[in-house]
């Protein structure tokens, strides 16, 4: 089996587009609706690369990001988002994450984000 790919998307569509993708490109994928969920997945399943949306019910992918780096501190984080704020994707990159990726999203782009993501890590 392929690396491990955390997706967490409060919008189930995107999570199963996001997740299908993946599947199909010989990635290992589980996922998640909220960070909640994420934070109790990244302690089990210990994914390479966590595929993060910001907006999110509860608490958000900004925060998220902090207690994500508490549990894994080398996990590769992708924000990927509809939020397209310059101050909230500097703020991500700051907290770790290595992109912010706009929805909606070029598949294509992700797959080489993800693919040198996973090659310097």
């Amino acid at each position: 089996m392929g690396e491990k790919i955390l997706v967490v998307d409060d919008e189930k569509a995107v999570r199963d587009a996001l997740e299908a993708f993946l599947k199909k490109k010989g990635y290992e994928v589980s996922a998640a609706g909220t960070a909640d969920e994420c934070l109790d997945l990244l302690a089990k399943e210990r994914p390479r690369v966590i595929l993060l949306d910001i907006r999110m019910p509860g608490m958000s992918g900004v925060e998220a990001i902090k207690k994500i780096r508490e549990i894994d501190a080398e996990v590769g984080i992708i924000m990927v988002t509809a939020v397209v704020d310059e101050e909230v994707a500097k703020e991500t990159i700051r907290l770790g994450a290595s992109d912010y990726i706009v929805k909606p999203f070029d598949l294509d782009y992700l797959e080489r984000t993800l693919t040198v993501k996973l090659a310097t890590m």
